[in-house]
């Protein structure tokens, strides 16, 4: 079959993000016979003049849609992107089939489907079951009873089903040199999986709480594949925590050291499970930079949003950092249950004690079904079980409300080093693109410890 892979994501900011997930996809299909072809919306300037310009060269008898995210999970600036993709998937409509999947189409899938009219889904991991989709298409029959597979106007699913063995992405149908030169880094994956139990995370519903570890060798080659084929200086491991199991981690980045591979990178890690001997190894590997999902400097909020650690391994970890050298940043998420005034300033007084190079603060968390936190906000009454939420809507403790983004406003305005997305504080697309001017190569905070001055745009003038 002929078939067109399709993203639709258009979001640079803070950088645009490589199609993984179809990459991922990339192999499997043409393995299985079909011919591809990619039509990738990120960079472009007239996206319905490529589409066309796409359909009057090739002429799917399939369209792959992989749809990474619902909105940009930012509030009080929340933008939800499904009428766009809704508009933008007309374009095939009645030409081909269109299957939809990637992460966001994963969270609510039968809602998706039905709003975006499209006629099938895959939900979960595609390297396995897509491949039966197209054959039972190409038979001219039903993909109804694969494992994790939606049609339209029919009721239920089963369940995917996980790989066990996570293979490597083709990226050749792809820009690799634009996301590069672009976005600073390329992305990589080494497991799948997430065996903890943060009340608003999604990765356990995408992946499983189940581990499942990539080959070492095979990471290798997949990082010298990009240094020596692509040109690559800089990676992003995007597992949700690399730093975990701690062992695996250890070993990754002794292969990397052992390869010879000169390469930069960074990782999102967890406080709890770095110790002396991995970060300095991490940074023999050519780790510069690390993400704490630290989420709070409260230890009543840590222990409210289920994080595995606490306060104390937020300190001794950030110790770490300063010790050998390694810019590192902290991700809040500010209004979770039971946040109060007294709690946020907890935050900030943890975060000036531990003096990252960075702070990322987020106002209100976003809810999925699924999670605790879904849970917790029908509890508390923020939403009903009636309440549509492939729009946009955020958890905002009741105890704290629309004082919250005041208070977070008037303390981080106080430092220099904090970023706050969603009250457009040191955080701008203009202010991006200058950034990017000094061709960092790696996530855009390092650049924090330049700024002369805070920056925000009020919300009046946005």
């Amino acid at each position: 079959m002929d078939v067109l892979l399709v993203s639709v994501n258009r979001e640079k900011t803070p950088y645009p993000v490589f199609p993984l997930g179809l990459a991922y996809l990339a192999g499997p299909l043409a393995a299985a016979g079909h011919r591809l072809r990619a039509v990738d919306l990120c960079f472009a300037e007239q996206p319905d003049a490529l589409i066309q310009e796409t359909l009057s060269s090739f002429t799917p008898d399939a369209v792959v849609v992989s749809i990474r995210n619902l909105d940009n999970v930012t509030w009080p600036t929340a933008r939800s992107y499904l009428e766009d993709i809704r508009v933008t998937l007309q374009q095939f409509r009645g030409s081909a089939p269109i299957i939809l999947g990637g992460s966001g189409y994963s969270l609510m899938p039968r809602e998706l489907l039905d709003r975006l009219e499209a006629e099938f889904g895959v939900v979960g991991e595609g390297e396995a079951v897509l491949p039966r989709v197209l054959e039972r298409l190409a038979r001219g029959e039903s993909p109804t009873g694969l494992p994790g597979v939606l049609v339209r106007g029919e009721e239920g699913h089963l369940p995917p089903q996980p790989l066990e063995e996570i293979g490597r992405p083709e990226r050749g149908l792809f820009q690799v040199d634009r996301y590069h030169r672009e976005g600073g880094m390329a992305n990589l994956q080494t497991k799948r999986g997430c065996p903890f139990s943060c009340i608003y995370c999604t990765y356990p519903l995408l992946e499983g709480t189940r581990l499942r570890l990539r080959n070492v060798a095979d990471i290798v080659a997949e990082i010298r594949q990009l240094v020596d084929g692509y040109g690559t200086e800089y990676i992003y491991f995007v597992d949700d925590i690399f730093n975990y199991p701690v062992e695996f981690a250890e070993r990754l980045c002794r292969a990397v050291v052992d390869a010879g591979l000169k390469v930069g990178w960074s990782a999102f890690i967890n406080p709890g499970f770095i110790t002396p001997d991995l970060l300095g190894t991490m940074v023999e590997a050519g780790c510069d930079a690390v993400e704490f999902g630290s989420d709070s400097g409260s230890p009543a909020m840590l222990a409210n949003l289920g994080k595995s650690f606490g306060v104390e391994d937020i300190r001794s970890a950030s110790a770490l950092c300063r010790d050998l050298g390694v810019d590192f940043a902290h991700y809040i998420l500010f209004g979770g249950p039971g946040e109060t005034r007294e709690t946020v300033l907890e935050s900030f007084g943890l975060m000036d004690e531990t003096g990252p190079t960075a702070v990322i603060g987020m106002t209100g968390i976003r809810i999925y079904p699924g999670t605790p936190l879904h849970l917790r906000a029908l509890e508390d009454g923020i939403i009903t079980p009636e309440t549509p939420l492939l729009e946009p809507v955020f958890y905002i403790s009741p105890e704290i409300g629309d004082d919250l983004c005041d208070l977070v406003t008037e303390e981080a305005l106080k430092r220099r080093n904090w970023v706050v997305p969603g009250l457009e504080i040191n955080m701008s697309d203009a202010m991006l693109a200058a950034m990017r001017g000094f061709k960092v190569r790696g996530p855009l905070w390092k650049l924090m410890k330049r700024l002369g001055r805070n920056r925000v745009r009020p919300m009046a003038a946005s």
